[in-house]
């Protein structure tokens, strides 16, 4: 008979390895739903093992939050080659998959920003901050959208109208397909960026 070895976590690999069945379970559901019992049952812990790693529910929540915010960056950077729009493309797309998946956490992160939660709000505001102003650090040259004070204003008011189209096309579709959704995304943003190239009349 051999005996089965078992591999002890470190206390870091661990907490990382709860961060992300809290991640898994808040993507079906609210935040107020995510409780320190549910992810001890899931984990088969202690409750008190939970307070140990995270200190207290909103801790945990912070914590877990945080790592879907971390999740959502990374998949929605744009691949490393390909023309702009297409890098765009990629990007967008994986931004509207990601809400779908993850619609009841990401719902979550929205009103908890909204809702008077300072430390929610700051993980909100860096992330939607870090998704514009990817716009600029991708294409350095300008080759979508000349870095200026007009278009940062511009962009960031096409990532909040981003956000609100996909969250309110997964509550309401109305026949728009995926497809259609994401190429209204895409070429709004050269579209909104034109109107800053568009000298006054005198």
């Amino acid at each position: 008979m051999t005996a089965t070895t078992r591999t002890r976590l470190t206390p870091e690999q661990r907490r990382a390895q709860l961060l992300d069945l809290g991640v898994q379970l808040l993507a079906t559901r609210s935040l107020d739903e995510l409780s320190i019992d549910l992810l001890a049952e899931e984990a088969g812990i202690s409750r008190g093992l939970l307070y140990h790693y995270f200190g207290n529910k909103h801790a945990f929540h912070e914590a877990v939050v945080q790592r879907a915010a971390d999740d959502l960056i990374a998949q929605t950077a744009p691949p490393v080659d390909g023309a702009p729009l297409e890098r765009v493309h990629a990007s967008i797309t994986a931004y509207v998959d990601y809400v779908v998946a993850n619609h009841e956490g990401y719902l979550s992160l929205v009103k908890g920003a909204a809702g008077g939660s300072e430390s929610i709000r700051a993980i909100y505001e860096r992330t939607r901050s870090d998704m514009g102003d990817r716009v600029f650090r991708e294409h350095p040259e300008g080759d979508i959208v000349p870095d200026t004070p007009a278009t940062r204003l511009v962009v960031r008011g096409w990532t909040a109208m981003t956000e609100e189209l996909v969250l309110s096309w997964i509550a309401e579709p109305n026949g728009v397909s995926r497809d259609d959704l994401v190429a209204i995304l895409v070429e709004s943003l050269p579209a909104l960026v034109g109107v800053t190239q568009v000298a006054p009349e005198a």
